[in-house]
């Protein structure tokens, strides 16, 4: 199959979600991607592999640059050969800016050098040599190195009257470390800029240590609010190269976890928020239907978060006939004391002085800078996997996409709302089905590793936006690479525009109200 008559022959290698892939020259790729952003094509994730060890260090082939686009049809993955000694891929940014983190990352994980003018370390932070490469084949699992002191250029912004604020990137209480260097003219923001990355897990380097029928585990704790998207991705893609299909049963078990997963995240938010604009009334009452919520999860499905109850063939755990009667009961209490505060938020004219027209992204800046998620729905991208109908139980439920094009505060709090609202029909729905439909028997099938070298995808819309893996196995059922991506590194850039113009202390408010993962960008 072609794209955009460009000569490039794709193979369709997977149809859970249907994922195209092709082998292409360094002259291809940013014509390919050009043609992709035009058709309104978006850039999903972008990271690289060390091959050397499995071709040679040869002219072409020593390392591979992988790229995931999102089109109209599906997934499309461009696989670039590159160099074994220095290797240099061509720089996407200036076609797809999100890109910029990500390159730079890449080169900080793996020496892949990107021929664009932003070359400064985003994850390396001092905690590792210039020299050292932590995801080439060749280094050590785990090695300490001092920590260093390292400079970073800050873009500076000067004139007068012009002060820099730096925050972070130690915060108070169980954030992670972020910094961000605010240039202001009294209290108004003239820019913003982040660095981030200072945690240093090192995941995508413990996958290598991990079987894959292990990695389910691994995966759903690279971002600990998104655990049931990042499993359910992970999974996808471990069945995708194993080739096998999980039951009817577990997929919509699968759903009804990340819909609870979603109903978490967004009513803790909003209470957040309201918190942030000096409603404590809504924190606490949230905060009270957050918790009730989590206990039923505990209850029923034995983990809070649900963590770990997706697993590679399925589901750890059913929905029992005791679930089956709480959780649609559990629902109609949450929706009726929701719809009350929608009001109470909606009329109280203090917390609308705060949220109208704050931190506003508007439709066009969204597109251009690729926000995705719930952020990007509130700015009129009209994205959201789960009415793509791409498998099971999508192909069977019609998601009312909730979003807006205002692009403010307020935007990105009633599409929160809306979705909770959509979000309690489905789990009704779907606990009504697995109580009484025809989808009766198991929730997981046996599950064998692939062969070496098989690859799978996963690509699941999560709560903050799409999370893609993947994964490929190796020898002795083993992995070889896995890759996550965290909707995160397209929308932290957004949120430097979005504060620009607006005062400092709406700085919190405005970051509460985008709620990306600090962890799901530290790999």
């Amino acid at each position: 199959m072609r794209f955009f008559d460009q000569p490039i022959d794709f193979e369709l290698v997977q149809t859970t979600p249907p994922v195209w892939r092709a082998e292409v020259r360094a002259h291809r790729i940013v014509g390919f991607c050009t043609s992709a952003k035009m058709a309104g094509g978006r850039l999903v994730s972008l990271w690289g592999s060390d091959r050397r060890h499995l071709l040679g260090d040869q002219a072409e082939g020593g390392f591979m640059l992988h790229l995931a686009l999102a089109l109209q049809p599906g997934l499309v993955l461009l696989d670039l050969p590159l160099a074994g000694g220095a290797p240099v891929a061509p720089d996407l940014a200036s076609v797809f800016p999100s890109a910029n983190r990500l390159q730079r990352a890449n080169f900080d994980l793996l020496g892949i050098r990107h021929a664009g003018d932003d070359t400064r370390p985003w994850l390396r932070n001092g905690g590792w040599p210039e020299d050292h490469f932590p995801l080439r084949h060749d280094q050590p699992a785990s090695k300490a190195f001092p920590q260093q002191a390292e400079a970073y250029d800050f873009v500076r912004v000067e004139g007068d009257g012009v002060h820099e604020i730096p925050v972070g990137p130690i915060h108070a209480g169980i954030i992670e470390p972020g910094h961000f260097r605010f240039s202001i003219v009294g209290e108004r923001v003239l820019r913003l800029e982040e660095r981030l990355g200072y945690v240093h897990k090192g995941i995508e380097k413990r996958f290598e240590s991990l079987p894959v029928h292990e990695g389910h585990r691994l995966a759903g704790r690279v971002s600990g609010d998104s655990t049931v998207a990042y499993a359910w991705a992970y999974c996808m893609a471990a069945e995708a190269l194993s080739g096998i299909e999980i039951t009817l049963r577990a997929a919509w078990l699968r759903a009804l976890f990340l819909e609870r997963e979603r109903v978490a995240n967004h009513l803790g938010d909003l209470g957040y928020l309201g918190n942030d604009a000096a409603l404590g009334f809504g924190l606490a009452q949230f905060s009270r239907l957050k918790e009730d919520w989590l206990r039923l999860n505990a209850e029923h499905f034995g983990h809070r978060l649900l963590m770990d109850r997706i697993v590679p063939g399925g589901t750890a755990v059913d929905l029992s006939a005791d679930a089956g009667h709480a959780l649609p009961e559990q629902c109609d209490a949450i929706e009726k004391e929701v719809r009350l505060l929608k009001h109470i938020y909606d009329e109280h004219p203090g917390l609308q002085d705060r949220f109208l027209t704050t931190g506003r992204v508007s439709p066009q800046l969204a597109s251009r800078l690729g926000v995705i998620g719930l952020a990007g729905r509130a700015s009129g991208q009209m994205h959201d996997l789960r009415c793509r109908k791409f498998h099971a139980p999508w192909d069977q439920l019609e998601v009312h996409m909730a979003a807006s094009r205002q692009g403010d505060v307020a935007a990105r709090v009633a599409v929160r709302f809306d979705e909770v609202f959509e979000s309690l029909r489905l789990i009704r729905f779907i606990c009504g089905e697995l109580r009484h439909g025809d989808m009766q028997g198991a929730v997981r099938v046996p599950y064998a590793s692939g062969t070496p070298g098989s690859r799978g995808t996963g690509w699941i819309e999560g709560w903050r936006g799409e999370v893609l893996v993947s994964l490929e196995a190796g020898e002795k059922g083993l992995i070889r690479r896995c890759h996550s991506s965290d909707p995160s590194w397209h929308n932290w850039p957004a949120l430097e525009h979005a504060i620009m113009g607006n005062i400092v202390p709406d700085f919190p408010l405005i970051n509460k109200s985008f709620n990306l993962s600090y962890s799901g960008v530290d790999m």
